[in-house]
Formats: C-alpha cells, sequence, structure tokens
C-alpha cells in the first residue's frame, strides 16, 4: 500500500464523517428558521390562537417562497453565484473557477514533483481548489452578515422614526438606504430600486430575503406580512422586532466572551500536535520520516488524525450555540 492509497482512504474516511453529519443533523439555518418560526407562532397564540394561526399560515403562504434546492437556488451554478452575490464583492463564477483550479495545481505539483505521488497530489491538489476558495468566500459572506446584523436595528428603528412621522413604508426604506451606511444601506436601496421598477414590495423584499437568507431579516418581512394581514401599529411591531434583535446580539457576544477561554484552549491543543510535527521534522527529518514511508506509522497518523478531528468538532459542538 502506498501513500497515494492510504491518501484516497483518508479523504474518503473524512468524506463519510461529513456525509454523516449531515444527514444526522442537516443545515443549521434550516434548523434555526424552523425554531423561530415555530416561537412566533406560540408567541401569538396567547392572543385568539385559531386567528392568528390562520392569519400567520395565510401570511406566510402569501410570501410565495420558492422551492430551494441549492443555497437558495434551483441549480449549482446558481447557488455559486448567490454566494459570491452575498459576499458584496464583485465576484464572477468565472472568477471563482479559475481561481479553484489555479490553487489546485498550484498545491498539486509540489506533491507531485517532490513525492512522486500523483493520485495523492491530485487528491489534495482537488481539497484545496475546492476548500479554500470555499472558506474564503464563507469568511466574505460572515463579514457581511456581521456589518449588517450589527447595523440592522439601527435601520429598523430609522424605519419606526420615518413610520411615527407620517411617511409611507417605501420612502422611509429609502430614508433607511440613505442614512444607514454598509450592507443595510445597500439592500433597502436594491429593495427601493425595484419597488421604483414596478415590483410590489413583498416581491423586493421576498428577493432580498433570498439573497440575503438571514433569519434577522426574514423576522423583518414576516413581520411587515403578518401586520399587512392582521392590522394593527406597524411602528410598535417593528420597534420590538429591534428590541428582540439587540436583546439576541446582546445574548450572543455574552456567549462568545464566556466560550472565548474554550476556544482558545481549543485552538492551542489542536494546532500543538501539528508544530511540534513541523519543528522536529525541521530539526531531523530522518527521525520523522516514516510517516510518510512505512504503512504502519501512515495508519497510525491517519487514525491520529481522525480522532483529533473527532476531538476538535466536540470542542466545537460544545462552544457553539444558536441563539
Amino acid at each position: 500500500m502506498d501513500i497515494a492509497q492510504i491518501g484516497i482512504i483518508a479523504l474518503g474516511m473524512f468524506a463519510i464523517m461529513f456525509i454523516a453529519y449531515i444527514v444526522l443533523y442537516g443545515s443549521a439555518a434550516t434548523r434555526q428558521q424552523t425554531k423561530r418560526l415555530q416561537q412566533i407562532r406560540f408567541r401569538h397564540s396567547e392572543n385568539g390562537e385559531a386567528k392568528v394561526e390562520a392569519q400567520f399560515k395565510k401570511a406566510v403562504a402569501a410570501r410565495r417562497v420558492k422551492p430551494h434546492h441549492a443555497a437558495g437556488s434551483d441549480s449549482k451554478i446558481a447557488a455559486l453565484a448567490l454566494r459570491l452575490d452575498r459576499t458584496g464583492k464583485d465576484i464572477t463564477v468565472n472568477q471563482y473557477l479559475y481561481g479553484s483550479a489555479g490553487i489546485g495545481i498550484l498545491v498539486a505539483l509540489p506533491i507531485m514533483l517532490i513525492f512522486g505521488a500523483p493520485l495523492l497530489g491530485l487528491a489534495v491538489g482537488a481539497m484545496a481548489g475546492a476548500g479554500v476558495p470555499h472558506l474564503a468566500v464563507k469568511y466574505l459572506i460572515a463579514k457581511r452578515t456581521k456589518a449588517f446584523n450589527s447595523k440592522f436595528p439601527d435601520g429598523i428603528e430609522l424605519l419606526v422614526r420615518g413610520l411615527r412621522a407620517g411617511l409611507p413604508v417605501t420612502e422611509t426604506m429609502a430614508v433607511v438606504a440613505g442614512e444607514v451606511p454598509g450592507p443595510v444601506g445597500e439592500e433597502f436601496r436594491a429593495v427601493v430600486d425595484r419597488v421604483k421598477v414596478g415590483k410590489s414590495l413583498d416581491d423586493s423584499l421576498q428577493e432580498t430575503a433570498d439573497k440575503l437568507d438571514l433569519p434577522e431579516f426574514k423576522f423583518f418581512c414576516i413581520s411587515l406580512a403578518i401586520q399587512r394581514e392582521t392590522g394593527g401599529n406597524l411602528a410598535e411591531t417593528l420597534s420590538n422586532l429591534a428590541k428582540v434583535l439587540r436583546d439576541r446580539m446582546q445574548m450572543k457576544l455574552k456567549i462568545r466572551a464566556m466560550s472565548s477561554e474554550a476556544k482558545a484552549s481549543a485552538y492551542i491543543v489542536g494546532a500543538l500536535p501539528f508544530v511540534v510535527f513541523t519543528m522536529v521534522y525541521m530539526l531531523n527529518p530522518k527521525y520523522l520520516g516514516g510517516f510518510f514511508t512505512d504503512d504502519r506509522l501512515i495508519i497510525a497518523g491517519l487514525g491520529g488524525l481522525v480522532w483529533m478531528s473527532i476531538g476538535g468538532f466536540v470542542m466545537y459542538k460544545m462552544v457553539s450555540f444558536e441563539i
């Protein structure tokens, strides 16, 4: 058994672990959205349970939610384009694919030339080409999402002040688009522009909700839909929503502060074996060279990586909470 076969077996084991996690736990966004919808239904059920539940179902059905297959789109290419759009950067699908191919080639060629293992080089290059751009896009999306969530309550409160002053919803959104900087102003400006060219407010909000895929913005859209169906004071409803979003953000910050020590310990414990291995290998390559040539040491090393991955996953789940 050569190093290429061992590498392929290891990749297969990690793929099986990833598929098992997806099957058992599903999408975090889907679980979070379902949880929030149940909480909204329960909260409104205290005042006329049958009536409010019927109005809630009617309001949600009126949103005309399209069936989503992959990241809010009907194809893999459209899903990738949607993810790139969520970054807020002008990145096209072709640029993303070219970058992935370039990274894969840059990683695969040195492995092929140094170790003489073409299959392992192709496997590692494919993983790097697919993983590094994906993680980079994920980081950009998370950064923009954080900026949106931090300013979104301010935008809602500005919207509330405009409604209390007697302005229509569309004009108040235009004020929010001009006054609130960052992603919040950009998204509200896109909603206002779509309304100006003839789209309804529901369709414009739904398109932005599909693009962002954020629970906070979906709460905002559902609040508007319920208010239009049941009536009531929209300004008061949005004011309560802004308070809930601020409390939610504060709770996230508290959890982040309380779990920071555990995360730092996990980072140190997880990185220490790799740092020590690299330092010893640089000082005495022959001492650890067997991990690249001896089948028994290769299997032992892969087993250690699997167990370390399981431990890291357990620690990650222990310090990750859904709010």
